[in-house]
């Protein structure tokens, strides 16, 4: 290893109480650091991260002793930044810092004490090497644009919106349907207090579509996302209503005169009809009517055409086309929701072959008065069900479909069971495999429930079925589910059954992840950048998730979360400016060969061909410090600061030397 000048190297040990300290020997680490070429001091501390723990790192650089740092402590992902700024405020640059994870990567993963030991001397010497070849960088600034963008008009999206726009901010709201609302338009009540849906959420829509700092972009979609955080450039797709907005006043007269009036309905989930030419929902915002192009039959022979006839205003247009909008913010959160869980993958329950087996949502419109049946909870005979039995946790906590419990399915189902009570008389059972009732007010309404009368059978149900095995069966959909209180396998004949189901990612999660350079878990949400620190942040700065598209949730938690995005993103549009870490690609021009291969795999469109120099351009700005490209540079052209080839391969020498 060689450089010009000798380093002096100071390496800090963490016990971090005894997470470390358990496995890992601290002072026969240190013994051994202060052996390595360069270290200068080796030290230990209880707690590092600590204010005692840094500032002992800031004086030996305020008193020259060291000029370098390697701190073995716990993840970088946590503490990078706290170590980063300890030796900033000691008078180096930062990036003089190398950091040694012992915890995660040795203590929390080694069961021998001795090999944990040894393992974290192997790490330390990996740092110190590396540390030795570090540069000083200097991060780089650049203006943040005060636009922001919200993707999904659900109530997280809405909230996220109204917080912005409140603070002054532009704020350009997009959603795919031809309304705002999201889901929870669809419901009549809200769990635990009973409250109307619609009494709660109308308003905020309102407030949303009467803004003067929010612009709706309803039935449009993201179509691409480029540039970096603060100076995002986003396409927006504005599908054709057939409507011109700005002469339709939404007075609904071609809704009513459109003769085609038996298409099923989307938005009742199938159980009504709607015309060629509707809105979603009596209060949707905005209030403009869609035409629905594939079912109209002048798209489709030239013919008809009462809307255009009977419209006032003449805002009809056949002529209309999609038209793309080219936005710039500096900001976006991702509130694209959830996607309800299809109950037809479980053909034992016979969703889709027995007409009274319904889904949640299904249950949600019949249940709400301006639904397909105004509110009454019937048949599919028209007549009133005298037992009803719900079923939890269908498509949730099973490994076959979704092993992660749904959150919301135990006090919706409650919900239900409350409302067909309160509208029908009929007897109702509950079939759940554990309650789970964690949020305010949550386990009182479950009491209320079994004081109503509500049966409660602890057991997965097995199979839906319509052969009786008993004369009392017959004409019945019999529920065969274990009973695990009492042991037995129990069927119990019912009219109808609501299966609870789970909520699930977007179909299109992962389009919209690549779109904005976003991750998913393992079970297909956005990832957040922390779980607990960061639960509305990501990895990628200036985008950030709010609701159930990060995981699944209700409603008081979807819009927190909405208000925790918004005022994120408020903070980093305030700001004015950001600085850009410096771990970017850089390029020798004299060792490109101009081959483009890099240029290709950019996910961020960072590089471009130089057509007169023939040779690749880099765009640090954009460049996010992914090292693609610096992998696949053939001629080795392409390096990436505090990753360069030297550095890498004098750490794996450190491991190699010392492991």
């Amino acid at each position: 290893m060689e450089r010009n000048g000798h380093p002096k190297i100071g390496v800090y040990v963490c016990h971090c109480g005894v997470n470390i300290a358990d496995k890992v020997n601290v002072p026969d680490v240190v013994e051994f650091a202060s052996s390595l070429p360069y270290v200068a001091i080796a030290r230990e501390y209880q707690f590092m991260c600590s204010d005692p723990g840094q500032e002992i790192i800031e004086q030996d650089l305020r008193d020259g002793l060291v000029d370098r740092v390697v701190v073995a402590a716990c993840s970088p992902l946590m503490h990078e930044g706290t170590f980063r700024h300890a030796t900033e405020e000691g008078g180096a640059n930062p990036f003089l810092y190398q950091h040694a994870n012992i915890r995660e990567h040795v203590s929390w993963v080694t069961a021998d004490g001795e090999l944990a030991t040894d393992k974290a001397k192997s790490l330390v010497a990996a740092a110190v090497r590396r540390v030795a070849l570090a540069e000083p960088l200097e991060r780089k600034q650049v203006p943040i644009d005060d636009h922001a963008l919200v993707v999904g008009g659900g109530i997280a999206g809405i909230e996220a919106a109204l917080v912005l726009a409140n603070a002054g901010r532009k704020v350009y709201l997009v959603e795919r349907e031809p309304s705002i609302g999201g889901h929870m338009a669809m419901f009549d009540k809200t769990f635990p207090t009973l409250d109307c849906a619609a009494c709660i959420l109308t308003p905020k829509m309102v407030q949303v579509g009467q803004h003067p700092n929010i612009e709706v972009l309803a039935y449009s979609e993201v179509e691409d996302v480029s540039g970096y955080v603060g100076n995002f450039e986003v396409r927006v797709r504005r599908k054709a209503r057939y409507i011109n907005e700005d002469l339709c006043n939404g007075c609904g007269l071609c809704i009513e005169k459109c003769p085609w009036k038996n298409i099923p309905s989307e938005f009742d989930q199938g159980l009504g009809n709607r015309p060629v030419v509707y809105m979603p929902f009596p209060q949707a915002v905005p209030r403009l009517p869609v035409i629905d192009r594939e079912h109209c039959v002048y798209f489709q022979n030239g013919k008809c055409g009462a809307c255009k006839k009977f419209c006032p205003r003449d805002a009809i247009d056949f002529e209309q086309e999609d038209k793309i909008v080219e936005l710039k913010v500096g900001a976006v959160v991702i509130a694209t929701g959830f996607k309800p869980f299809d109950a037809s993958r479980i053909p034992l329950y016979g969703y889709g072959r027995f007409p009274n087996v319904i889904t949640s949502v299904e249950f949600e419109r019949m249940a709400n008065a301006a639904g397909p049946t105004g509110g009454k909870i019937v048949m599919k005979d028209g007549s009133v069900p005298k037992r009803v039995g719900i079923a939890h946790c269908v498509g949730s906590r099973n490994q076959n479909y979704n092993s992660y419990c749904s959150t919301v399915c135990c006090m919706y189902s409650l919900k239900f069971a409350h409302l067909v009570h309160e509208r029908t008389g009929a007897e109702v059972y509950n079939f759940y495999i554990d309650m789970r009732t964690a949020g305010k007010g949550y386990e009182d309404f479950y009491h209320r429930l079994m004081a109503e009368g509500t049966h409660f059978v602890r057991g997965r149900v097995a199979e839906i079925t319509d052969v009786p095995q008993v004369p009392e069966e017959d004409g019945h959909l019999v529920i065969q589910a274990e009973d695990t209180l009492i042991g037995v396998v129990r069927r119990i004949p019912v009219d109808m059954v609501i299966l609870s189901i789970a909520m699930e990612p977007q179909a299109d999660a992962t389009e919209v992840r690549r779109k904005f350079g976003m991750s998913c878990s393992g079970d297909g949400f956005f990832l957040e950048k922390h779980p607990k620190l960061a639960p509305t942040a990501t990895l990628t700065d200036g985008i950030f998730i709010a609701g159930a598209c990060q995981g699944p949730k209700d409603i008081p938690a979807s819009v927190a979360q909405g208000q925790g995005a918004a005022a994120q993103a408020l903070s980093l549009i305030d700001s004015g400016s950001m600085e850009l870490e410096p771990n970017t690609a850089f390029l020798t021009e004299e060792l490109c060969s101009g081959c483009r291969t890099c240029v290709g795999l950019c996910p961020y469109n960072a590089l471009a061909f130089d057509e007169e120099r023939k040779v690749v351009a880099l765009n640090e700005a954009l460049c996010k410090g992914c090292g693609v490209c610096v992998a696949a540079c053939p001629s080795g052209a392409l390096q990436q600061h505090l990753y360069t080839d030297e550095q890498i391969l004098e750490e794996i020498r450190g491991v190699l030397a010392y492991g």
